[in-house]
């Protein structure tokens, strides 16, 4: 599945403007502040219902407008059309249609393709905090075996109501005996979630490092899945939440568990978040959407929509030849930059260019047109 077109309206610094996306490779430049990164943004917002960039959606209205919506055309291998369409209102309930019906999110449904950002902001699965990366690893997992979305859900579902138990036990609402029933309830799910995680991890693992090598990591690269529980199977996870009773009714929530652990990027037996360059994190990041993107090719058969965001400027040419060609390896692919020479075969026939100036973006293959 790729995108063939997506339509602005009031995005970011777009009044209004239909964008037709390539095959292929797209390449979308112009000078910095036009709105480059706000054109991959909205390919992202309208295929996956909510920016890559910001929690705070009201950014998203362009200044002065009541509302901002989005609208992204795809097309299956077979032919079949669809529109994804999003409409935010600052104050109201975002509105999420398929092909004009309305729907809960764009999530589960098949007429959305896979969409997968680099982004600057997005060094912080790299240098972050651990929650961003397990939620990406978890978003990871559900498109690999969609099926298992719900295993995540159901776990966060009975964190909840195990944390909200805590309370009502330290306000003496409750019985302390009463945990054991949720210890259970988390410890079934927790496993279950670690698992995923698990396997996850070892099918990108080998090609994560293959790709650090290729893109410029002088040493070894790894990618290493770090779970605070030993547990192999619920009863001994819930034996562990149950030795942790009295530390979790003094804190006031739970402290163990999968929602807890991280996943480590290394470089050369080192941590990439504590001793990588900016740079060496760059490759990184860049190497770890790579690898998803050639799992998901090999194990569900789709290869998702790459929309990369001044990519190139931190590599040699000889790293910039090595970036087109994996580009080129197959797939859909949206790249931003500020020269197109950074680009190596950005000029070739059937690479679509994009020009973009002050929130209007132009083509010669009518790339985007204002309306």
């Amino acid at each position: 599945m790729r995108v063939t077109d997506v339509e602005l309206r009031d995005f970011r610094n777009y009044e209004r403007a239909t964008v037709d996306v390539g095959d292929g490779l797209s390449v979308v430049a112009g000078p910095n502040g036009a709105g480059k990164t706000n054109l991959l943004e909205a390919i992202y917002f309208g295929c996956v219902g909510r920016s890559p960039r910001t929690s705070n959606e009201r950014e998203l209205v362009r200044a002065g407008a009541p509302a901002a919506r989005v609208a992204v055309d795809t097309v299956e291998d077979s032919g079949t059309t669809h529109r994804l369409e999003v409409g935010l209102e600052p104050g109201a309930a975002k509105v999420h249609r398929v092909d004009g019906s309305p729907v809960d999110s764009l999530s589960r449904t098949p007429a959305r393709p896979l969409v997968s950002v680099f982004l600057p902001e997005r060094l912080e699965l790299v240098k972050g905090p651990p929650a961003s990366r397990r939620g990406h690893l978890d978003s990871f997992v559900a498109a690999v075996w969609p099926a298992r979305q719900e295993t995540r859900t159901a776990y966060s579902r009975a964190l909840a109501q195990r944390n909200a138990l805590l309370y009502r036990i330290r306000a003496g609402a409750s019985s302390p005996a009463t945990l054991a029933t949720w210890d259970a309830e988390l410890a079934q799910w927790g496993v279950q979630l670690m698992a995923d995680r698990v396997e996850a991890v070892a099918l990108l693992a080998p090609r994560f490092g293959e790709l650090s090598a290729l893109l410029g990591l002088p040493e070894a690269a790894t990618l290493q899945y770090r779970p605070r529980s030993s547990a192999t199977d619920a009863g001994a996870f819930a034996a562990e939440l149950a030795e942790r009773h009295a530390a979790d009714l003094e804190r006031g929530f739970t402290a163990h568990g999968p929602h807890r652990d991280d996943v480590r990027l290394g470089h050369g037996g080192r941590s990439l978040r504590r001793y990588g360059s900016q740079g060496q994190q760059r490759v990184a990041l860049l190497a770890l959407l790579f690898a998803e993107r050639d799992v998901l090719r090999d194990q569900r058969g789709r290869t998702p929509v790459m929309l990369l965001d001044d990519v190139m400027s931190e590599l040699d040419a000889s790293r910039r030849h090595l970036l087109a060609d994996l580009l080129r390896e197959g797939g859909q692919s949206v790249l931003a930059t500020t020269d197109v020479d950074h680009v190596p075969g950005a000029h070739d026939s059937g690479v679509r260019l994009i020009e973009v100036e002050a929130g209007v973006a132009t083509g010669p293959l009518e790339g985007a047109i204002r309306a």
